[in-house]
């Protein structure tokens, strides 16, 4: 057996792509000797300087009201309860398109036993600055030309993989193993081509993590 590994994700809860490539990678943790540590970014402080359309603005504001109450639970119960939450968050935002909303983000509290009270931070600004320190880190990291997801293997970090729908079983593991020989090569950057398809939830790895263990 190999010795287990850590690698670093950073999400934003509302992102899609980044929920796959992170369905992704908790099915390589089932194949391969690889432990995941979830970290937040965010989308809204990532484009707070940029010209965006209207509604976007809206939407990434209601991703910075839930990254505060991701934060706060992360702050007082500890870095193990981020993964089950971002579970019970990501089932209900992007598998039962659920509202962005105080509601949907207090059930996904309970789901995890989490205190109700928690949804408070939803308003307190005070935790931003913990919110942007994880952020920061992710993107000091990659450049800020890049958005979510970001991980970090081998000495390396880089945004990606994108892909839908998220491999499952040993396809998982082989694309890790590719990830793996990318990230150990000296001066390599960038591979990419045009998404011809959108996010998938209904098959390949998605289903097999949309629920908190």
């Amino acid at each position: 057996m190999s010795e287990r590994s850590t690698v670093d994700f950073w999400f934003d809860p509302l992102c899609p792509w980044a929920w796959l490539s992170s369905r992704w990678m908790l099915e390589v943790q089932t194949v391969r000797p690889v432990d995941v540590k979830f970290h937040l970014m965010s989308l809204a402080m990532l484009n707070e300087d940029r010209d965006i359309p209207d509604e976007y603005k809206k939407l990434l504001a209601t991703g910075k009201n839930i990254g505060r109450v991701v934060m706060a639970a992360q702050v007082g119960h500890g870095d193990e309860v981020v993964p089950g939450l971002y579970t019970e968050l990501g089932r209900r935002f992007h598998h039962e398109d659920r509202e962005r909303d105080q509601g949907t983000v207090a059930e996904a509290l309970a789901a995890v036993g989490l205190p109700a009270d928690l949804i408070e931070a939803w308003d307190d600004e005070s935790w931003d600055e913990k919110v942007r320190a994880s952020h920061e880190e992710g993107q000091n990291l990659v450049g800020l030309d890049v958005g979510t997801p970001i991980i970090r293997v081998a000495g390396t970090a880089f945004f990606g993989p994108v892909v839908t729908p998220a491999p499952a079983g040993e396809d998982a593991g082989k694309l890790w193993d590719g990830v793996v020989l990318v990230a150990s090569t000296p001066g390599f950057y960038e591979l990419k081509r045009t998404r011809d398809e959108g996010p998938r939830f209904d098959t390949g790895a998605a289903p097999l993590h949309d629920r908190a263990a």
